[in-house]
């Protein structure tokens, strides 16, 4: 199961450890999900995901300090006795000291964040699902073209990474070479990174290794891009039947969700990097409603009708 460390989610959003006397090296977050402990603070504990990151509001906040201290011992006792990873106290609000002692009792972390609580729950639930998102390792080269994430796949040698650094050269940028990790953090979307240990280097045979931040500077590199069309490249094959007008497109599947394919075939003096260019704007004229293939299909099909009707005048 992925998990991150409580103490990387704490450096990345900044937020203050009202406990330090607690060891949180070793807390685990298993769950993109968050909880506000509204209805556990009124004493109802039924289906209570204990192991999510639990965020207290104001609202939260009122009610607990409101209740009597025989009630609060009781409920606070009832709720920290849980193996929660952490409780974030939202609009720098602080927990009272009968809360933070038997939260130290039962080593519960209390963090405190200084934005909003929506705000707050929106940023924490987005990041954790990226970050604990299922997640494969593939052979590939990921840019982006105008906006467009475009997976560049095909054997060793065949030129992805030709293709990329002259895409780069045109203005695009590039997100990872050789190594993509894809994590689906929904249904509908698939996010491309590079490991840490390639981030913004290109694989050039002849040349070595090239840092194309370095090169191009900081424009022509991204660290995250959604993955929205998969080109394939492939050998020609003269008996193979290649796809000439693109009326129905072709899916590959990445842990679940289905990505355009479209499968290329390589021979000499074909331009690779204005096929993705134009790859990548047809598909987004696709997304925005129009189809060349359809409106060439619409034009035959209205001369067709035209000259039958001449023949019948």
């Amino acid at each position: 199961m992925a998990s991150i460390s409580l103490t990387k989610v704490i450096d990345k959003w900044k937020w203050e450890n009202l406990t330090p006397e607690i060891d949180i090296s070793k807390i685990k977050i298993t769950q993109p999900d968050i909880n506000r402990p509204a209805l556990q603070l009124a004493g109802y504990f039924e289906h209570f995901e204990a192991t999510r990151l639990q965020v207290v509001g104001f609202v939260e906040y009122s009610y607990m300090n409101g209740l009597d201290k025989e009630v609060q011992i009781e409920i606070f006792e009832k709720l920290l006795n849980n193996p929660i990873p952490g409780i974030v106290f939202c609009r720098e609000l602080h927990p009272n000291d009968l809360f933070k002692e038997i939260a130290i009792k039962h080593g519960v972390p209390l963090l405190m964040s200084n934005k909003a609580t929506s705000a707050c729950m929106a940023e924490i639930i987005r990041w954790l699902n990226v970050q604990l998102a299922p997640c494969i390792s593939i052979h590939g080269v990921l840019i982006d073209v105008y906006g467009e994430g475009v997976l560049i796949t095909g054997e060793s040698g065949i030129g992805k990474s030709e293709a990329a650094l002259e895409l780069i050269q045109r203005g695009h940028r590039l997100v990872t070479d050789d190594v993509v990790e894809l994590r689906r953090v929904s249904a509908d979307t698939l996010i491309g990174s590079a490991p840490n240990i390639t981030k913004h280097f290109i694989e050039l045979r002849g040349i070595g290794i090239v840092d194309v931040k370095a090169l191009f500077g900081a424009s022509s590199v991204k660290d995250t891009q959604n993955i929205d069309l998969v080109i394939h490249l492939e050998d020609w094959d003269k008996d193979k039947e290649y796809d000439r007008l693109g009326m129905e497109e072709e899916y590959i599947e990445y842990l679940g969700n289905k990505v355009v394919c479209h499968n290329i075939p390589i021979r000499p003096g074909r331009n690779l990097a204005i096929i993705c260019e134009s790859a990548a704007v047809n598909h987004r004229q696709k997304k925005m409603g129009y189809n060349a293939a359809q409106e060439l299909y619409q034009r035959v099909q209205k001369s067709l009708a035209q000259r039958r009707d001449e023949e019948d005048d």
